[in-house]
């Protein structure tokens, strides 16, 4: 597009400023609908992990309000800390109670990581024509906490459980059996101790006995919360020097060379060709790129192609002379010979299997294709023995997957061009006569496989039968 047609309307200067990037975090409350809103709410209490990134954020709730259900609020107070709470001073050691005031007064908000990289997330500020971004520490999203109900059933089953201390007063002896590990001593602990270090239960404990960190909170229009957003800004304007950079050089200080970048193999990378440098090519590797890009093509498509685009003047017993050299005659149309498929020195791009097994195993798909119309993969995959993924690519370079699930040439027969070459057909047969023993061997294999795996659930009756007798002969007695 010319530059006349797209002219710049306006350049803004964009700055990044790394003042708070170890500190700053975003907020994000994903039940809150478009009426509610914390920004002028009154902030009772708020606490952090800093190893975690945890932060808990308690709301204040107006009780003044007319909808705000004094009764229902106390009865929350005395199901979370029990009765005679308010004004108490808890026990050393004990827990603090939830609600001090002995009415659920306000709303605990805690957080949750929503991403585990942030590194592509910035906060941007734009005043004056200018565009300052800030890196983020991490982005929480606040939920709803009800801690108060959990606290609730807990002193419930305390409270049980003290009334059945006190019925059961009288002890029971019980015989006890008493067992030593092994390796009980320091070292055999300090090695235990060693292991579970590294556990992700271990990890998930050390989360949950991380202690609350007190903060202050400050509202936003606090001289202090002033101050910490002009850190937001930067301010150092002067001119980036990698925009002055040449290109290359620009793009290698944006996208730094990773030694551990695994290098492209130029010997496995497939070439491309276009109708110009199909015509520079002698005929024989013209019909070699047309079929292997085509998987399958009718003599009749071929000889359309080179005389439409490539050679109006090709001859058509030229072509059908060497098509042999390059390609495999399967019920009438030609398919590229295996070879031409997978090139020597190449590996397959899931498990690296070797040119010479994909060749292989394409060669057993060919003959048992020239002797029936469908094929299924476990079938293919348990005689050739190659990975599902190796096993997928083979099948696709000549046929495809059927409304029922079995996998058919990608043409029909060509019984027209089979009638008229019957000595193409011929030869192509005794080629197959000539395969046919090493391809047989596979299947054999395996059967073998499967008759060794039913012979060792065979009843020790059958096992001492010379022969195996009909199925009819079973039939009423496995019914």
């Amino acid at each position: 597009m010319d530059d006349e047609e797209d002219p710049i309307v306006e350049e803004i200067p964009v700055f990044l400023s790394k003042n708070l990037q170890d500190n700053l975090y975003l907020f994000q409350y994903p039940t809150k609908t478009e009426i509610a809103n914390h920004d002028d709410a009154i902030v009772v209490n708020c606490c952090v992990k800093p190893f975690t990134q945890e932060v808990k954020v308690d709301f204040g709730l107006n009780i003044e309000s007319k909808h705000y259900d004094r009764f229902k609020a106390e009865q929350f107070a005395v199901a979370a800390d029990g009765k005679n709470t308010y004004g108490a001073v808890p026990p050393k050691g004990a827990e603090r109670p939830t609600f001090k005031r002995g009415i659920m007064d306000k709303q605990a908000f805690t957080s949750t990581r929503s991403l585990t990289d942030i590194s592509k997330y910035v906060v941007g500020i734009y005043t004056d024509k200018e565009v300052h971004l800030s890196p983020l520490a991490s982005i929480v999203q606040l939920r709803p906490s009800l801690s108060h109900f959990d606290k609730e059933d807990k002193r419930r089953k305390a409270e049980q459980k003290a009334q059945n201390d006190d019925i059961d007063d009288d002890e029971v002896a019980q015989q006890v059996t008493v067992k030593f590990a092994r390796g009980t001593g320091a070292g055999a602990a300090a090695k235990k101790t060693k292991e579970q270090r590294g556990t992700y239960d271990n990890f998930v404990q050390r989360i949950v006995e991380e202690p609350w960190c007190e903060t202050f909170w400050h509202a936003r229009d606090t001289p202090t919360a002033e101050l910490e957003r002009q850190k937001m800004y930067s301010t150092n304007h002067q001119s980036n020097q990698s925009l002055s950079l040449p290109a290359n050089e620009y793009l290698s200080k944006l996208l730094p060379h990773d030694e551990h970048v695994q290098q492209v193999d130029v010997a496995n990378v497939l070439p491309v060709y276009n109708k110009a440098m199909l015509k520079t090519m002698p005929l024989l590797e013209q019909l070699r790129v047309l079929l292997k890009d085509a998987r399958t093509l009718s003599f009749a498509d071929v000889l359309h192609i080179l005389s439409d685009h490539i050679d109006p003047h090709v001859s058509a017993d030229k072509v059908l002379a060497l098509l042999p050299q390059v390609g495999i005659l399967l019920h009438g149309n030609w398919v590229p010979k295996s070879e031409v498929v997978f090139p020597e020195k190449m590996l397959s791009h899931a498990n690296g299997v070797t040119a010479e097994q994909m060749i292989r195993a394409r060669d057993y798909i060919l003959y048992r294709f020239s002797r029936t119309p469908y094929l299924y993969r476990n079938q293919v995959m348990t005689a050739t023995q190659l990975p599902p993924a190796e096993t997928l690519d083979v099948l696709s370079t000549v046929a495809r997957v059927n409304s029922t699930k079995r996998w058919e040439l990608l043409l029909p027969p060509d019984k027209e061009f089979e009638q008229k070459h019957v000595e193409l057909v011929q030869r192509q047969e005794l080629h197959w006569r000539a395969t046919e023993q090493s391809y047989n061997e596979m299947d054999w294999a395996k059967e073998t496989k499967r008759v060794r795996k039913r012979s060792t659930r065979k009843s020790e009756s059958q096992s001492q039968q010379t022969t195996m007798p009909p199925p009819a002969v079973h039939a009423p007695t496995e019914a």
